[in-house]
Parts: structure tokens; sequence; C-alpha cells
């Protein structure tokens, strides 16, 4: 069974799209999923050299408008954290998550899915992220070191030949922005507790220097999830941050973290970054297999 390109290297552009889908719009759709992968070889048959890949993810109040099949058994609304530092639950009926070596690739993709589903679709949420550097985010450190690697990072994603869906996925998107005057005051030793690693050659500080609410701290846990974070920034919007993209085989390893980071383990004891990092938004998807996609119109309407 084929799988969607949830674990791949990292790219150099990527291109996120959270869509709003019109009441009516529901047909399109169904025949946009089911003729993605048409649009994909049409894409990346001329410019097979870019490295597209792509992500379709469907938000839970969308299943039940697309099929009456059974809702995937963990799919459900982003669950709202308000604590010292607040994660916001905001709306979403698809999500396209594409990346390439050059943006160009991106932007042809979202091109032919939007102009596929025409009317039926509005975006409410576009994010251009990049490559920084050596795979650092704006505060200057790492990202995604802890990630999984190779069988290990499918087994993280992936759902088993005996799940309701077989080899799909579940994604969790949040957009923050940083305060990137307020982290430059800090010191670089000081950035470092704040992260639980060192900036200059990523290496995670020893038990007895790195801080219980220090990022690295709150987030190791057993159960591992796959990022695939990227930078954005607006100069004019005044507004740079990191996109955050989970994927699991289980939702529930996401909000772990989060709930970690925000509420704090214990209570109270929440994860520093966020003094310096706002979460805008927050939406659960569920991530078909392709084949599903591919014979997504013989699931039975709503």
């Amino acid at each position: 069974m084929t799988i969607q390109h949830v674990v791949d290297k990292p790219s150099r552009a990527a291109l996120f799209l959270v869509l709003e889908i019109k009441d009516g719009g529901e047909q399109a759709t169904r025949d946009m999923l089911t003729g993605f992968a048409g649009l994909f070889k049409s894409v990346n048959f001329r410019y097979n050299e870019g490295e597209l890949y792509t992500v379709v993810g469907i938000g839970a109040s969308m299943w039940s408008r697309l099929t009456s099949a059974p809702l995937p058994n963990r799919l459900k609304e982003f669950e709202a954290i308000d604590a010292a530092h607040k994660a916001p639950a905001t709306p979403g009926d698809i999500l396209f998550h594409f990346r390439a070596n050059s943006y160009d690739l991106c932007h042809e993709m979202a091109r032919q899915v939007l102009d596929q589903l025409g009317d039926a679709a509005t975006v409410i949420d576009e994010t251009h992220g990049f490559k920084y550097l050596d795979q650092r985010d704006l505060l200057g450190f790492v990202d995604g070191t802890a990630n999984p690697l190779a069988e290990e990072a499918l087994d993280t994603v992936l759902l088993g030949d005996d799940a309701d869906y077989p080899r799909g996925s579940y994604v969790t998107v949040q957009k923050y922005i940083h305060d990137l005057a307020k982290w430059n005051e800090l010191s670089t030793e000081e950035q470092e507790k704040v992260i639980g690693r060192t900036k200059a050659d990523d290496i995670e500080l020893d038990d007895d220097t790195k801080p219980s609410n220090s990022h690295v701290a709150l987030n190791d846990l057993e159960e591992d999830i796959y990022r695939e974070n990227m930078v954005f920034g607006s100069f004019a919007a005044g507004e740079m941050g990191t996109y955050f993209i989970g994927y699991a085989k289980d939702p529930e390893n996401v909000m772990e973290r989060l709930r970690n980071m925000f509420i704090g383990k214990p209570a109270g004891n929440y994860d520093r970054i966020l003094d310096f990092s706002t979460a805008l938004t927050g939406t659960n998807f569920f991530v078909p297999s392709a084949e599903l996609m591919k014979n997504f119109d013989e699931l039975p309407s709503a």
C-alpha cells in the first residue's frame, strides 16, 4: 500500500496551505483527492530533479462532510490549551504540505490543486517556509535533531496494516512567531539553557546542566513524533517564526508534548521557549494513504 510523502529528507523550500471548504464544495474536494496523484505526476514528471514531496491532510469535521465511512479513530479537533501561555485551536478543513528543492515547484503544485478546487475552497492560512542556513531556526539553533531515522521514522508516523485506514498518519500544525529582539537580549549561555542544547555544535546539555523547563527536557518522551518544521518570515508584517508540523501514528504523542510545553511538567514548569515564541494557530488532520486517496471516490458519500 503506497504512502504519502510523510517522511522525507529536509527540503530547501515548503508551502503550507490550510483551506476552508465551502458548503457544497464536498464533491469537488472528493474529486481533488481522487485525482491528486495525477496532478502530482504532471508536475513531478516535468521537473523530476526538484524532489517535490506532497502531503494532503483532512480535518475531522471535513471527513464527516466528505464521506459516511467511519472517522479515523484518533482524528479529533485540536484541543486549545489555556495556561500561562496559550495554544489556540484554529479552523482547517484541508492541509497541503508541499516541499521541494526550490519554491517554484511548491507554487506550481498549489496552483494545480487550487485550480481544480476552484470556488469550492478558500485559503485561510498560507505560509512559505525555507531552509535557514544549516537547518537552524531563527532562534539560531538546529531544529529537528531528535527526529527518528529510516525505518524507525516510518514506524513512528504510519498506522499499521491492522488499523482502520492502514498506512495513514496524523499531523498537527502550529504557526509560531518569535520575539527576536527579546530573545537576542539573552546571552548564548542563557539561550542554551532555554533550548537544552549548545548553539554552535548542537549537543544536548547533560542532565546536571539542562533545566527541567528547557525545550529539550519537556519534549523528551518515550513515544516519538516526526517534525518537518520550517522557518518563515515577513519583513513587511514584522513576523518571523517557525511553522511546526508534527506527524505521528497517534496525535496524542504530539499533544502530550504540547501540554508539557504550555502547562508544564509539573504544572507551572512550562517551556521557557514560550516566553519568546507565541502560537497563532493549531489544527489536526488525518493523512490518508496515497492508495486511499486514489480510491476516495469509492468511499460512500456523506
